[in-house]
């Protein structure tokens, strides 16, 4: 029906936004602009740097390669803006879910096998609500390694809840059959996936990308010297101990090293993923992605390293992270609620003309 079609397009349109806010997101982070305007939720007191332009060019001139600059404020706050919009339509979308689900209630047509519960609008806006918490403490708290890292990880964590959210709404979707042993298997590569999208964050907000500038091996050797311990202590400021000391490039180099050696089994198990998927002929468009994605994560990956970080290729590589949680997700939502044997692609025509062979028969 009409609102229901709404309000999928309204799921689209949100998640849409949300990809391009952790695009712009990356994008804020590697041209340093986080601290474009140093308080919030304002910049300087006023809502936009227009108002704030006499108290930006005083911070330029006194340290014109520092954090606030001009544009830097600008990038910061449309970031913000965009965060915004997406919490609005997210409390928009809370507010129809809500509405379209009290309505079919009324008049007896609610059902929980067809309509997604209102509930998951809900938690999302929860969710939108602590992102922005975190994005406020980013900020408050000077780039906060441990809160920067827990701010990417929650947006990956919002785009899921949504992506869930745009499969099960949609009445194109058809549940595919998925074996217990698949499911189990794609449950392991979505954690091990979280995992490494959060190492990865720590290696951007750590500045560690440049600590390896070689391949495969880093700093001329296939165990280069590392701390750990400095390297993971995940209370402390940018740039320090948690004792105020700052921090060795031994830590960085361990922080680099260590999502480089998870990288190399997280893309094998992908793989291995997508060449089980593409066995079976309802799940080959999905194995086409993941693998086109897979594809993506290491040619930017390696171009981080030895063409000393690129903007491009950084923000390619944050958005093939998203894309590929995306996709899991997708994944994830579109397999049947019961595991189901999978159907061998050869058999598929055969057993696809049983149903109406039975209901022939029932109507004789």
């Amino acid at each position: 029906c009409a609102p229901l079609q709404r309000l999928q397009a309204l799921r689209l349109f949100t998640l849409f936004l949300t990809f391009d806010l952790i695009l712009f997101g990356a994008f804020t982070r590697l041209t340093d602009s986080g601290l474009g305007c140093p308080d919030w939720p304002g910049c300087y007191g006023n809502t936009s740097p227009l108002g704030a332009h006499h108290a930006i060019t005083a911070a330029q001139d006194a340290m014109p390669t520092g954090p606030v600059t001009q544009a830097k404020a600008w990038i910061e706050m449309i970031h913000r803006y965009l965060a915004t919009g997406v919490g609005a339509l997210i409390l928009m979308m809370t507010v129809v879910s809500w509405l379209n689900w009290r309505a079919r209630v009324r008049v007896e047509q609610a059902s929980r096998s067809v309509e997604l519960s209102p509930w998951w609008a809900t938690f999302t806006l929860f969710w939108v609500g602590l992102q922005g918490a975190f994005g406020a403490w980013t900020v408050t708290l000077k780039l906060f390694p441990a809160i920067v890292t827990l701010h990417l990880g929650g947006a990956l964590v919002l785009l899921a809840l949504l992506g869930v959210q745009v499969v099960r709404g949609s009445t194109f979707t058809v549940p595919l059959a998925m074996t217990l042993l698949m499911r189990r298997w794609l449950a392991l590569v979505f954690a091990l996936l979280a995992l490494q999208t959060v190492l990865g964050g720590w290696v951007s907000t750590n500045y560690a990308v440049l600590a390896c500038s070689d391949f495969p091996q880093c700093q001329n050797r296939w165990w280069p010297e590392m701390n750990f311990q400095q390297g993971f202590e995940l209370w402390r400021h940018l740039g320090v101990t948690g004792t105020g000391e700052p921090i060795s490039f031994a830590a960085l180099t361990a922080i680099h090293y260590v999502h480089r050696l998870m990288a190399y089994g997280v893309l094998t198990l992908l793989a291995v993923l997508a060449w089980q998927l593409s066995r079976l002929a309802a799940w080959r468009v999905h194995s086409r992605v993941l693998a086109a994605l897979i594809g993506l994560q290491l040619v930017t990956g390696l171009s981080n390293v030895v063409l000393d970080w690129p903007l491009l290729a950084a923000l390619l590589h944050t958005g093939g992270a998203a894309a590929l949680v995306l996709t899991l997700t997708w994944i994830a939502a579109s397999a049947a609620p019961d595991a189901k044997p999978a159907v061998p692609a050869m058999q598929r025509a055969r057993v696809a003309t049983l149903p109406e062979q039975t209901a022939t028969g029932r109507l004789a």
